[in-house]
């Protein structure tokens, strides 16, 4: 006998951290949700290795930021990325940044660009994941299962319903939701499912991270002995020979090692063998490895879907948007695309606001998307199309020269890579049918610098309060309308019509000057998943304002989901119900 349908309101596919996160953004509002995932538990491999401050704002948001940034490498461990020919040569370059220790504390004398309530964290995401779950199955709301898949699915208009089967076989269970996520990665099934095809580019080669990359999962606990310099987080080979980079996983004895495949090399079939002679080109000298995994992946990618949603099913992380991995960013975006989703999806399941406001997700994802793929793609030019001559090994004065050479070039890239609170903090969703936008000019978009703006669209500008605390923490779980400054208006106009619309919204007052000049208005408007979607002078409008920004306003007249939509997209998951 079959078991019964199992119903709930929102299906993921995938439990990496978007679909984990996700999880976390639904369960704490109470809305039911089912991940899905068909390996047996979070990832064994390393995977993506920086969190950024962005990202780790949201953690705060959330209530673990602090467990993330005691996982990963020791507090006082450092998180440089240095530069070398090989690792027990020459050092080319070094880009010092804060411990996590260190970051606890610098974090509140920051100002300008790197104004936070985070600051970036290096943390493997397989420990990442590992919260990001616990947290997710202590929601009574939301079930986690691992080593199930999603096996087909349909969406019928007015609900998505799909089987979903055991990874070892067998067993099987149907699922009725409202709606279907798409979480699951590169060679999403789902996307591929709604015929959802990639825009952008992908095959570029360059001499470093384009093209087949080969790694290596190990364990090292004798290379700190070989190394002639301080240790770092990452470390990066730059030699004719063999371009590798090695993040430190757990600051003593794991690594995380990536080397580029030369041309004419095929490492499908090579042996633990071939990862020690690869390793040892890197280190120029031979360290004992155990090796705990290895395989081949592809870099070279700026590829970002053509759509995000089709009826009732939206794609998220690596299924939306595939990087390759230079400045973090693949990760980083997933996370931000469930933290956008998540809050429209209970909305909608709450009854508090239209079918609309899901139209907004891709509205404002994909242009991010578009903007972070290009950056990635930028810094991944700026290391991989460097060409690193023979003459760099050399203990000459014209090896020398090449590598006074060598170290400005990457001195003056590490700074572009990886000291970004422009790419960070900088993303806006300008355009957006949801931003009631002030026309303000803004500051220029640029990856190694940030001008704090409260101009509709945006992040909003951080402050820490005298009493210590971070702004941000005074922000509501769901809607915040700040007053700012000693004589704020009146607030009285918003709060009877986010009642009567449904909307929790909260009124933080703050006196301090400083916090009115800094927002340049004296009321503020913080969507939940803090972004500023309006600012003003008075609370007149505020009806008005609220129909805009929950989605109300654009139900009739801007991608409504009317039944000839769905019925369309219906049609087309019903001619692709088979994983591919």
């Amino acid at each position: 006998m079959n078991p019964p349908v199992l119903d709930t309101d929102v299906l993921i596919a995938g439990g990496g951290p978007c679909g984990l996160m996700l999880a976390n953004e639904l369960g704490r509002r109470g809305i039911r949700c089912l991940l899905v995932d068909a390996k047996p538990g979070t990832a064994f491999n390393p995977q993506a290795n920086a969190t950024q401050a962005r990202t780790m704002e949201h953690f705060r948001r959330l209530g673990f930021a602090h467990e993330i940034r005691a996982q990963g490498l020791p507090p006082d461990h450092p998180t440089d990325i240095a530069y070398f020919t090989r690792y027990a040569a020459h050092e080319l370059a070094r880009i010092r940044l804060p411990t996590a220790a260190e970051a606890i504390v610098k974090v509140k004398a920051m100002t300008g660009s790197w104004s936070a309530a985070e600051l970036p964290h290096r943390v493997s995401q397989k420990f990442v994941e590992q919260t990001l779950r616990r947290h997710a199955q202590a929601w009574p709301s939301a079930e986690l299962r691992y080593g199930w898949r999603l096996a087909r699915f349909r969406d019928d208009g007015a609900s998505v319903g799909a089987t979903i089967q055991a990874s070892t076989g067998g067993a099987s269970q149907e699922v009725r939701a409202q709606f279907l996520v798409g979480a699951d990665g590169a060679r999403s099934y789902v996307r591929q499912a709604l015929g959802i095809e990639w825009g952008g580019t992908t095959g570029i080669q360059r001499e470093f991270m384009g093209g087949k990359m080969f790694a290596i999962y190990l364990r090292a606990p004798g290379f700190q002995s070989v190394l002639r310099h301080p240790k770092a987080w990452m470390y990066v080979a730059v030699n004719h020979e063999r371009r590798a980079f090695m993040a430190s996983v757990d600051g003593a004895a794991e690594y995380a090692f990536h080397a580029a495949l030369r041309p004419g090399e095929d490492a499908e079939g090579w042996t633990e063998a071939d990862a020690r002679r690869v390793f040892a080109e890197a280190v120029g000298a031979e360290v004992p490895i155990e090796i705990l995994s290895m395989g081949t992946w592809l870099a070279g990618h700026a590829l970002v879907a053509q759509r995000f949603q089709r009826g009732r099913v939206f794609v998220a992380g690596d299924a939306a948007h595939l990087f390759t991995p230079t400045g973090g960013l693949g990760y980083n975006t997933a996370v931000e695309d469930a933290v956008n989703l998540g809050w429209k999806l209970a909305s909608v399941v709450r009854g508090q606001a239209p079918l609309a406001l899901l139209d907004s997700y891709e509205a404002e994802r994909k242009p991010l998307a578009e903007r972070n793929t290009g950056y990635a793609r930028r810094f991944a030019d700026s290391v991989g199309l460097f060409a690193a001559r023979p003459e760099l090994d050399e203990d000459s004065p014209r090896g020398e020269a090449e590598r006074a050479l060598a170290a400005r070039h990457l001195d003056e890239h590490a700074r572009l890579e990886f000291n970004i609170p422009g790419v960070t903090f900088g993303g806006r969703y300008d355009g957006s049918p949801l931003i009631v936008g002030d026309g303000a000019p803004l500051p220029p978009d640029e990856p190694n610098a940030y001008t704090p703006t409260a101009s509709p669209g945006g992040r909003p500008p951080h402050a820490w309060l005298d009493d210590g605390r971070s702004l941000f923490d005074l922000f509501h779980a769901e809607w915040t309308l700040l007053a700012l400054g000693p004589d704020a208006p009146a607030t009285e106009p918003f709060e009877p019509a986010a009642r009567e619309a449904g909307i929790d919204l909260r009124v933080v007052r703050l006196a301090d000057p400083a916090l009115r000049a800094l927002y340049e208005a004296p009321l503020a408007l913080i969507r939940p998943d803090q972004i500023v979607a309006w600012r003003g002078a008075d609370a007149g409008d505020a009806e008005r304002v609220l129909a805009r920004v929950s989605g109300r306003a654009q139900a009739q007249k801007v991608g409504a989901l009317s039944s000839g939509d769905l019925a369309e997209s219906a049609d087309s998951s019903r001619e692709n119900r088979s994983p591919k």
